[in-house]
């Protein structure tokens, strides 16, 4: 079996480098963002992958890993936003953001390897398609709950979501292996 705990660190690493490299960029003018908008973003980056995934023509040379990634960091932002609370006005400096990501990506990873442990790593069989396909399923999850005020009945909440979606990208960047330059 492989080493998904190190193959997730990898691609984390790969992540939250550009996670970084965009605060030094911007700074944190995502933390104005609230929750709709952040899943909006991830809504964007999931529909274009399934356009890349059936498309024959591509009119932008750009593969599907990067939207992975996006969906990756968004997901992060929006766990972070779900503790901290919308802004105003940027607030944060790279050393808090980049802790902030930190817990967020360490409490995510501890949730995937329990669940990795009680599905038997089946996500290693599935087409990335399929990752595809459940990331959008849960991004419309994410919006009816947003519609009904983040009240649910019976179901998980809105952060557990957002932790499904970010370990479906990492799954789907370890099915389809990032190079790097």
């Amino acid at each position: 079996m492989k080493n998904t705990s190190q193959e997730f660190d990898a691609i984390i690493t790969i992540c939250r480098s550009l996670f970084i490299n965009k605060m030094k960029d911007y700074g944190s003018a995502w933390r104005i963002l609230r929750l709709p908008s952040l899943t909006d973003q991830i809504f964007i980056k999931a529909q274009r992958i399934r356009s890349l995934q059936e498309n024959d023509v591509r009119k932008i040379d750009e593969d599907e890993k990067g939207e992975f990634i996006a969906i990756i960091n968004y997901s992060v932002m929006a766990l972070i936003q779900l503790e901290l609370g919308v802004v105003e006005q940027p607030d944060l400096d790279v050393a808090k953001a980049t802790e902030l990501y930190d817990e967020k990506v360490r409490l995510t990873k501890e949730l995937m390897l329990a669940k990795n442990h009680d599905y038997g790593e089946a996500w290693r069989d599935m087409r990335v398609s399929s990752l595809t396909d459940l990331i959008l399923q849960k991004i419309l999850r994410v919006k009816q709950i947003e519609d009904n005020k983040g009240k649910t009945l019976v179901s998980e909440g809105i952060d557990a979501n957002y932790q499904d979606m970010l370990n479906y990208a990492v799954f789907a960047l370890i099915l389809n292996p990032i190079t790097t330059k």
